[in-house]
């Protein structure tokens, strides 16, 4: 059973537009130190290649998949220049790798689609994929899972399947730091396997799931512009690629250190709980407080780049009180080198140029449906441009134009997630920050809309997930641009303030529930009935508002999880409102409150949507049909016109057992019936409709 990797790195380019990246060879030789190591990834076989000649490098990502037996391990791991071409495939940069007029060579670069090809011919059941590089997201299109029999293996080497481990999106770079020693995301890869810190389940292994969400949580506290992603492939998730000292002390202080950290810093009573951990743990202080700093390095990293950011502000516009076009664009180019985002930002423009520069929400609307956004004044010429209102919007668009875009701005908030273990015990609490938009209903009542970002998720569940059904299958790849979705279910409240409105196609009930209160999730009603409030609601706003479609709604509750529960692999009462007498997996029995609670009294997910799991069934757009083959992989909706009655409802509810409450279970029911266990939540798409 042996684990072999093949490990490349390209820091040298002939092409003077691909900068040279001269610690992608010491990520190669930091990845091969720790995964050669018998104590650490216990690797039988690790080549590295830097800076090799293009077919060489080609011939033997071929040669590592034509070699391995279907009991292998098999690692490909790629630090360099990632490049896409316009049709967003993705290619492999070589040393030799050029562009002419900005276009791709193809010719000089290796293309994702031949490593697939590779990969998918190959007898491997376990296939792990690690790419540090630009546009890394974008070689996920195109892989697939293959079953070859069953094996007999032992049990360190996990699940089987594909992952893929990318530093960024499709469409994100990926940074470099010059105060680490290696790229950025390969730093928390290499440090998650050397220390430990990846095991968070303290099993002794680190399955790549687990690599990753390290690994992505340290990237975006040092530079939150770059999104890490993982694309899980069957089993793929599970795949153990580590070991871990399961009795280090010095480990055991670090995940209290992790756990108790907020924004670089502690609280009083975490400090003395920290410092009683040392002496119980035997820790010399010196020993402690190396760990601590290093915890600490990515939020310092984060703040060293905002005192940068701000210096450079500073003297930008003491040099040029008035900037320039040219100017702001250097500056944005600025912003996106040291990976900060609009956001991190906002306050420093604030408080040096008077004008912060906000997220913003773009909604397309027709030539003659608008009212004068707030920048323009009655009478300026209609030729007047957009002005700066935000960063990503295009430029050129006029009152003459065709469309119009305006601009909604957004806002931020915080919330704490957490994570379980296999009994149901909180593992990890982690700190998250989401955007988002509030559309004020009327006599207070507010409806919060999550900013949802974009992105390509497996769709379904893996055939080993306990409680699964087969309408869960195929596992499929789908890809969902980016969309607002309500942080919590309708309320009670929010119902009222919609259902008083004019009537667009049917009559609402006001007051329908049957379990009474403003912010209790509203239910009790249709299909029918939902689709009825969103129409009303986009007449009151000039948005469109809708339901989600299926694919829209599993991939924001799973919110970049691949195991059964947004919080992990199992779910406790303390986490969810079900029927808490029968449980999942080894998690006890829970209380059963037969009824259902406020919205937002559980810890939410990684988006920062609350209630996904239990509390009222959620009505979706799609019908139902009895499984995924042929299912749309672009996150619309599933309307095939040959069921006109039953519709998708999905996250379970108060009065439904535990694993009907997973990320993947899917019901379908009439669009007219309703009962006390159903509700919805809505999305808003930028004025883009199914």
């Amino acid at each position: 059973m042996p684990k072999v990797a093949l490990l490349i790195g390209i820091s040298e380019y002939q092409e003077p537009t691909l900068a040279p990246l001269p610690k992608a060879v010491e990520d190669v030789e930091a990845m091969r130190r720790v995964l050669e190591n018998p104590e650490m990834g216990g690797f039988d076989d690790v080549k590295t290649l830097t800076n090799t000649p293009r077919q060489e490098m080609a011939e033997a990502i071929e040669e590592l998949y034509a070699k391995c037996q279907k009991d292998d391990l098999v690692l490909l791991y790629f630090s360099g220049h990632g490049v896409t071409v316009d049709n967003g495939e993705f290619y492999f940069s070589t040393r030799i790798t050029r562009k002419d007029s900005g276009k791709l060579r193809t010719a000089s670069a290796i293309a994702a689609k031949d490593v697939h090809g590779w990969m998918n011919s190959s007898k491997s059941k376990r296939r792990v994929v690690i790419l540090d590089c630009c546009f890394s997201g974008a070689f996920a299109k195109g892989v697939t899972a293959k079953d070859i029999g069953t094996i007999d293996l032992q049990q360190q080497l996990g699940g089987e399947g594909t992952a893929i481990l990318t530093a960024s999106t499709s469409t994100q770079y990926a940074f470099a730091s010059d105060e680490l020693d290696l790229s950025i995301y390969t730093q928390y890869l290499v440090e998650g396997i050397e220390k430990g810190a990846a095991d968070k389940d303290g099993d002794g292994l680190i399955a790549v799931d687990e690599l990753h969400d390290y690994a992505k949580t340290k990237v975006q506290e040092a530079s939150p512009a770059m999104t890490p992603e993982f694309y899980p492939f069957k089993n793929g998730y599970r795949i153990f690629l580590a070991k871990s000292p399961k009795d280090d002390p010095k480990l055991k202080y670090r995940k209290e250190v992790e756990q108790r950290i907020y924004r670089g810093k502690f609280s009083i009573p975490a400090r003395r709980l920290l410092n009683s951990l040392r002496l119980q743990l035997q820790l010399d202080a010196d020993v402690a407080d190396a760990i601590e700093a290093e915890v600490k390095k990515p939020y310092l990293e984060y703040q060293r780049k905002l005192e940068e950011y701000e210096a450079t502000l500073v003297e930008t516009v003491e040099s040029e009180p008035t900037l320039s076009e040219r100017t702001l664009n250097d500056l944005r180019d600025y912003q996106q080198h040291l990976g900060l985002r609009d956001e991190d930002v906002a306050s420093i423009e604030q408080k040096i140029i008077g004008q912060a520069k906000p997220p913003v929400v773009v909604e397309e609307l027709s030539d003659w449906d608008f009212s004068l956004p707030p920048f323009w004044e009655e009478g300026e010429q209609d030729s007047k441009p957009l002005p700066e209102a935000g960063r990503g919007l295009e430029r050129g668009f006029t009152l003459q134009s065709f469309t119009l875009q305006k601009v909604t701005q957004t806002n931020q908030f915080e919330f704490e997630t957490v994570k379980v273990d296999a009994k149901g015990q909180i593992i990890n609490r982690s700190q998250g920050r989401a955007e988002f938009f509030a559309e004020d209903l009327g006599n207070g009542v507010i409806l919060e809309m999550v900013s949802i970002p974009g992105g390509t998720f497996l769709m379904g569940s893996p055939e080993s997930e306990e409680g699964r059904y087969d309408s869960e299958s195929p596992q499929h790849n789908v890809t969902v641009p980016p969309f607002f979705m309500g942080k919590f279910p309708v309320t009670q409240g929010q119902w009222q303030a919609v259902a008083a409105l004019d009537k667009v196609n049917i009559d609402l009930h006001l007051n329908p529930s049957n379990f009474k209160g403003a912010n209790r999730p509203v239910e009790c009603v249709s299909w029918d009935d939902a689709v009825e409030f969103c129409a009303r609601l986009s007449n009151k706003t000039g948005k469109i508002y809708r339901l989600p479609s299926e694919a829209e709604w599993e991939y924001a509750c799973r919110a970049g999880t691949t195991t059964p529960f947004y919080f992990g692999e199992t779910i406790t009462t303390e986490l969810a409102n079900y029927d808490g007498n029968y449980t999942y997996g080894s998690a006890p029995k829970g209380e059963y409150r037969e009824q259902t609670t406020e919205v937002g009294k559980f810890p939410p997910n990684a988006f920062g949507l609350y209630d996904m799991c239990g509390n009222v069934w959620e009505w979706c757009q799609d019908e139902w049909h009895e499984n995924y083959n042929n299912a749309p992989t672009d996150g619309s909706a599933w309307l095939s016109n040959n069921n006109n009655y039953d519709r998708l409802l999905r996250g379970g509810s108060w009065g439904i057992y535990s694993r009907i409450c997973r990320s993947a279970n899917r019901f379908g029911s009439e669009y007219d019936d309703w009962d006390d266990l159903a509700g919805f939540r809505v999305v808003f798409v930028g004025g883009r409709a199914f």
